[in-house]
Parts: C-alpha cells; structure tokens; sequence
C-alpha cells in the first residue's frame, strides 16, 4: 500500500474518494480490527503515507520517530509519513476542525464550550477552542473522572453551554438515531458541530435545526484535514480553495 487509511472499522468512511479526488493517487482503506493487526501492520512500514483514525490515533505515536509539536500536545496524530524508513507523525484534525469554526463563523471566543467525549478528537477540539479563547472548556463523558473535571451527562444540562462539540460515535452510521444530548437543556446554546459526518445530518444536528441553533457536519473537517493531510503526503500545498470546492463536489 502507498496511500491509504487505518482504523478499527472503516466502513463509513470518505476518505478514498476524498484524497482519490484531490490528488489522483490511489488510495486504500485498511481496516484494522484488533491493536495486534495494527501494531503488525505499523512495524513492517509498508507505506508511503497513511491516516490514522479510531481507535489508533495515540497507540501510533509509539512508531513516530518524529511527531509535530501541535500533534504531540494533542496526544494524538491522524497522519504519518514514512520517510526512509522513519515515521513522521501529524494532527491533521486541529486544522481541519479550525477551519470548519472559520468557515461557519462560530466564535469561541469567550464562550463556554461543551465537548461530548474523551478520545483523541475531544483532545484536537479542545486545543482549538483554548487556542481560539473559549471561557470554558468542559468535558462530557459516560464514565466522568471527577479529578479531570469531566461531567456526567446529568451534569451537562447546568452547564450553560453556548458551544455542543460532538467528537464521540453517537449517531455515526449504522445508529443514526443516537443522541447522548437533550438540546433543549441549553437555552444559551448558539451552535452545534458534531464531529461524525456519516450521516451528514446525525440526530444531534437535526435536533439543533428545530431549535433554530446553527448545526455543522463533520464532513467538511473531514475534508478539510484531507486536504492538510495530502499536503504532507505529497510535500506540495494545495490551493485553500480546494477545500471548499471538495465539499461542494462530494456532499
């Protein structure tokens, strides 16, 4: 394989057409189902370049010789080149999830932000909002770790979030369905973007577009970080317009 994606399961996943489209090279999707085949896989090396999604994105830092200082304060890299051997590790994301923000014009400038999950993408959102200047970043989980501050999804609806940040599989193909969040709970809310982007509109967005709050997809992060990623792949910077021609072309 020259190009290509690993993860758990990549059923739902664009990202062939994606860079396929981009840049013309082919481009593989490699399903790893167990960390045993990804930890064999990322030892023979047999790649130019890959992405990395759940659930690997920290345990491939182990094989980084060399991992970019954004994505190394993440703790978690979705994008690795090999270079003579030698693995570079990058955080494709952070752009990509910047540029969505920027692109919608959703301010987190001193507002208090409310992250669904705990994974690597919870890591890549939250750095963007601090980056940006949110007031508060609060962490949701399942199973909370009060010494972390992580709330409980009962202690979420006090919040008073003006930002929902989706970065958990609630309501990713095939459980369209799913919604970890009652929208109604948060009368300050003022956008809401959610990180899943199969299907485009999950149950959380659709939600938010009854209450009139402005919902966004994670499939132009998606392709956004695509474009960030093949910049790496190729050592060739991509005109910014692509990103958004992408998009139109693909949703």
């Amino acid at each position: 394989m020259e190009y290509g994606l690993i993860g758990g399961k990549l059923g739902h996943s664009y990202s062939k057409t994606i860079h396929e489209l981009l840049c013309g090279y082919s481009y593989e999707l490699c399903p790893l189902p167990t960390e045993a085949d990804a930890r064999a896989f990322l030892q023979r090396r047999q790649f130019k370049a890959i992405n990395v999604t759940i659930p690997y994105k920290k345990l491939v830092m182990e094989y980084c010789s060399f991992i970019d200082p954004r994505a190394r304060a993440i703790g978690a890299v979705n994008t690795v080149v090999n270079k003579n051997g030698l693995l570079y590790g990058y955080n494709t994301d952070y752009l990509g999830f910047a540029h969505l923000c920027e692109a919608h014009g959703v301010e987190l400038a001193g507002k208090t932000v409310l992250i669904l999950g705990t994974g690597g993408t919870h890591n890549t959102t939250r750095a963007v909002a601090l980056d940006k200047g949110a007031d508060k970043v609060l962490t949701v989980s399942r199973t909370p770790d009060p010494e972390k501050g992580e709330l409980s999804y009962a202690e979420a609806v006090s919040s008073g979030a003006q930002i929902v940040i989706n970065t958990t599989p609630a309501g990713m193909y095939p459980n369209n369905g799913s919604c970890l969040l009652d929208l109604h709970a948060f009368p300050k809310l003022e956008a809401v973007l959610d990180c899943v982007y199969n299907p485009f509109r999950t149950e959380l967005l659709l939600r938010a577009e009854e209450l009139g709050v402005p919902a966004y997809c994670g499939f132009e992060m998606l392709v956004a970080q695509a474009v960030y990623a093949a910049e790496h792949f190729t050592g060739q910077k991509l005109p910014e317009a692509v990103i958004a021609d992408t998009h139109r072309k693909l949703k």
